[in-house]
């Protein structure tokens, strides 16, 4: 009986092992749209802090050169799930194999509009007729622009916009003055203001409340294949949202190093944006509306497509 006893708790031992292994052995291959943007980090935060490995995810992260490549790469099936705008949710009515599966970020406050600190740009009013830099036609960016040339009634081409493509192409427009100003991601501004030659012209999340600024994609191909892994990533990420909450100097260090800004621009990342973060994951009705209404807009769509069809919530975590 000793014998029998001794040799069946080694048995449920191995038997724990071996489960533990397969769930440690669930891998991702997760997509950032942008290396540097902060909205993005809570990925880094949740490997470092072994919050993905306590869910049994293993996390391989790759960075892209904006949605369109992130796009291109989760078509060939070379990541799993998507860290991407929320105006990607456009892309699954153009066929784009995936589904949103999270509400990511919601108003837009990863995106502001910066001019020269001592540029001729003083006010919004100062922009009539001006040129404003953008990513590329028809990105959030762009749609963005418009939107601020629209709500001071100067119509869709009130401000003139330029898509000039990396943050990098942008800021060399600005200082040399063939833009007068430049809209792209905070970390980008930060620096300009860090460095003293950036101004801070319009924060837009102050401006558009009912938003998702950034959403979370699964391929279809996972979605049929693993939808446990799905559900373990995502509870995750939530989890990793909190601790980054509850850690505010570790996910500063984090973030300095994986977006490659200085601890200043950082923190200033985590102070403005950490109120960004969604908690739940879920989409709000008013926010996809704005979303549908900025498809059309920006030209990514003929019509305001049927929301409903281009995400799914199950695979948030449960209350």
């Amino acid at each position: 009986m000793r014998r029998f006893l001794w040799v069946a708790a080694w048995a449920a031992l191995a038997l724990v092992a071996f489960g533990s292994a397969t769930r440690a052995d669930i891998k991702i291959r997760l997509g950032k749209a942008q290396a540097q943007t902060f909205a993005f980090v809570p990925a880094d935060v949740g490997i470092e802090a072994g919050i993905f490995k306590k869910h049994g995810v293993d996390v391989e992260i790759s960075n892209f050169g904006g949605d369109a490549r992130l796009l291109q790469a989760l078509t060939a099936d070379a990541i799993d799930i998507a860290l991407g705008g929320g105006p990607t949710l456009a892309f699954v009515a153009k066929g784009t194999p995936m589904l949103g599966v999270a509400a990511l970020a919601d108003a837009p406050g990863t995106i502001m509009l910066v001019v020269l600190k001592d540029g001729p740009v003083k006010t919004e009013d100062d922009l009539k007729g001006r040129t404003v830099s953008v990513s590329t036609k028809g990105s959030l960016t762009d749609w963005l622009g418009q939107e601020l040339s629209r709500s001071h009634g100067w119509g869709n081409d009130g401000i003139k916009i330029a898509p000039l493509g990396t943050p990098g192409a942008q800021v060399a427009a600005l200082k040399t003055k063939q833009i007068d100003g430049v809209i792209t991601e905070t970390s980008t501004v930060f620096k300009l203001e860090e460095e003293g030659s950036g101004r801070i012209l319009v924060r837009f999340g102050d401006r558009i409340k009912d938003f998702h600024v950034h959403g979370i994609y699964a391929s279809k191909a996972m979605i049929a294949k693993n939808p446990e892994a799905i559900r373990a990533f995502l509870a995750a990420w939530f989890e990793s949202v909190q601790y980054m909450r509850d850690h505010k100097d570790q996910t500063i260090d984090i973030a300095a190093r994986v977006s490659d800004v200085s601890k200043t621009v950082a923190t200033r990342n985590y102070e403005e944006l950490m109120p960004i973060f969604n908690k739940t994951g879920h989409f709000n009705p008013k926010a996809l509306d704005v979303l549908a209404r900025s498809f059309v807009e920006s030209g990514a769509l003929p019509e305001k497509p049927d929301m409903s069809k281009l995400y799914t919530e199950e695979f948030l975590p449960k209350k």
